[in-house]
């Protein structure tokens, strides 16, 4: 997938330094999810369910 156009996000909350953030980017049927401090490196796709299913599962304090 060519993502040379993508429109990279990251949190509002992430600090100047880089920290450990990441982006993310709406792409066709997906989500773009990379590493803030590696733009160049791996690119993970997911569906807008698993990353939401990933979120909730991260943040789930049951």
């Amino acid at each position: 997938m060519d993502l040379t156009n993508a429109k990279w996000r990251k949190s509002t909350h992430s600090g100047p330094n880089g920290g450990e953030c990441v982006e993310l980017a709406g792409v066709a049927g997906a989500v773009a999810v990379r590493d803030s401090k590696n733009p160049d490196g791996p690119v993970l796709l997911l569906t807008r369910t698993a990353l939401r299913t990933a979120v909730q599962s991260a943040t789930d304090t049951h």
